[in-house]
Formats: structure tokens, C-alpha cells, sequence
């Protein structure tokens, strides 16, 4: 069985409130984008459980890699026989597009799939919760308004078809507790949900991420990837998540794949009609 895990973006973030358990309450749009890693899960040729990963390099060993974590937890729901797993990682990480998160959950569908469980989307984002935060997000892979710390989701009408999404990701990466250390947790005036019905076009500074008042001053270079998208012509950019990436969404055909690669030559890019 091969699967396309595929990244997401958040479309706004603003974090709500720190909580008494340490974490913080959020509310974010989340929606798939088509950058996508391979995921193969077939029929162990031994007697045990095996991850092999190839493409971008991938710093933590198998057995600590999300996928395993996905098999293992889905093993104690269901006693499941051994698998080898191989994963080419094309999705960038410490991005803020979710590559990690979307790899584990298609390993919870795919071995759903594989072996007939006949376990419910319902059930299966129950144990992507105990990945993290961002794994039942997978689960649905359709837009969703995400709230508490994440993992309370709700389907939202969100349609950007007929946009182009640039995705930039710059060399540096940002811890996550690092982001939240410098935020300001604010309940918005207006809600999410009720901004992003708006044209694309008018989100303006309305639509924000509030990541980005805490990582833009670490990280002038992420800053300046938005400042560039926007003079490209992008009728809305934004950090993804806590970053790094940044996407910048623009009207039918009017940013190509390769003039974004020659913008920034030292960077992961990606385009893609959505």
C-alpha cells in the first residue's frame, strides 16, 4: 500500500489563553496543501516491525519516529501482524507544514486500510491525539476550524480553488516552546472563523498568526520571506504554524514555480495550483 502523506498551512493562529496543564488554547484554520511525502506499508518480510526512511534526512532514530509511534498505539488498540514501513521524506520539517503529524496519521489509515480494522475517522483521531497535537487534523485532511490546543476539530467552508500557494521554507527552524515563550495570549475581537469568510484579498492584517510577533524579531529572515512574497504579487502571505515556512497565496497563474526557486535560491520552495 503507498499513501501521499500531504503537508497543511494554518490560514490564522491566535493563541487564546495559557491553560492551568502548561499548554495554550487556539483556534487556527488548518488545510491541506498538496506537498506530499511517500508512505509504503507492506507485509513484514521478518517477524518485527520496520521503518526505513530515504529523502530529507531524518534526525531521530526509527524507533522514536512518529510512524512507529502511529504503529505502535494503533498495536495496543488492535493487535496488528508486523509491517515494513519505508518513508521518503519530501515534506521540509521544523517547517510548521505538519510533515511528521501527517506521516503518522496516513500510517494509522493506511494500516486501517491494510488489515480491514473497520475502525471509524472518530476513533482513529483519537489515537493520533495522543501523537500530537496537529495528528487528527490527518485523520479528516479537510479544512477544519482547530481549537482548545489543537485537537478539537470542527469542519469549516473554506474554498481557495483557483489560487496558487507558494510555500517557502528558509535554512532556520523554531523550537516551539520558543515561539510560545514570547507571545501574548489575547481572546480577538472578531473570531476566526467569522474573518476567514471574507474574500482572500481582505484578510489583510485581520487574518493573523500570532506566532509571528514572537519569531519575526528572532528570525528576521523568516519576516523577510513574507515581506518578499507579498512583492511578488501575493494577495495574502503568512508563516505557517510556528514556523518557518511561509505561504503566500496568489490569484490564478500568477507566480510560477521557478521564478519562486530563483527568488530564493537557497531555500526549499514549492507551487501548486490549489
Amino acid at each position: 500500500m503507498i499513501l501521499f502523506p500531504n503537508a497543511k498551512i494554518n490560514l490564522g493562529l491566535d493563541i487564546l489563553r495559557k491553560r492551568p496543564d502548561g499548554y495554550h488554547d487556539i483556534s487556527t484554520v488548518m488545510m491541506p496543501v498538496p506537498w506530499h511525502d511517500i508512505l509504503e506499508i507492506v507485509p513484514a518480510k521478518g517477524s518485527v516491525t520496520t521503518l526505513t526512511t530515504s529523502g530529507n534526512p531524518v534526525e531521530c532514530p526509527p524507533e522514536k519516529n512518529l510512524v512507529m509511534k502511529a504503529y505502535r498505539a494503533l498495536d495496543k488498540v488492535v493487535p496488528l501482524p508486523p509491517v515494513d514501513i519505508y518513508l521518503r521524506k519530501i515534506i521540509p520539517d521544523g517547517a510548521g507544514l505538519g510533515g511528521g503529524s501527517a506521516d503518522a496519521s496516513f500510517t494509522l489509515r493506511g494500516l486501517n486500510d491494510l488489515f480491514s480494522l473497520s475502525l471509524t475517522d472518530g476513533e482513529l483521531a483519537e489515537i493520533a491525539a495522543s501523537l500530537g497535537a496537529d495528528c487528527p487534523f490527518f485523520i479528516y485532511n479537510k479544512p477544519m476550524l482547530c481549537t482548545g490546543t489543537g485537537t478539537d476539530l470542527a469542519p469549516i467552508d473554506i474554498n481557495l480553488s483557483g489560487l496558487t500557494i507558494a510555500l517557502v521554507k528558509p535554512t532556520v527552524s523554531v523550537p516551539t516552546s520558543q515561539a510560545y515563550a514570547n507571545t501574548t495570549p489575547a481572546i480577538p475581537e472578531q473570531p476566526l472563523q467569522e474573518l476567514v469568510k471574507m474574500p482572500v484579498a481582505q484578510w489583510g492584517q485581520s487574518v493573523k498568526n500570532d506566532f509571528e510577533a514572537s519569531v519575526f524579531p528572532s528570525y528576521p529572515a523568516i519576516a523577510e520571506v513574507k515581506s518578499q512574497l507579498e512583492s511578488m504579487g501575493a494577495v495574502y502571505a503568512s508563516m505557517s504554524g510556528s514556523g518557518s515556512s511561509v505561504y503566500g497565496l496568489f490569484a490564478g497563474n500568477d507566480i510560477l514555480a521557478d521564478v519562486v526557486a530563483e527568488r530564493f535560491p537557497e531555500y526549499k520552495t514549492f507551487v501548486a495550483r490549489l
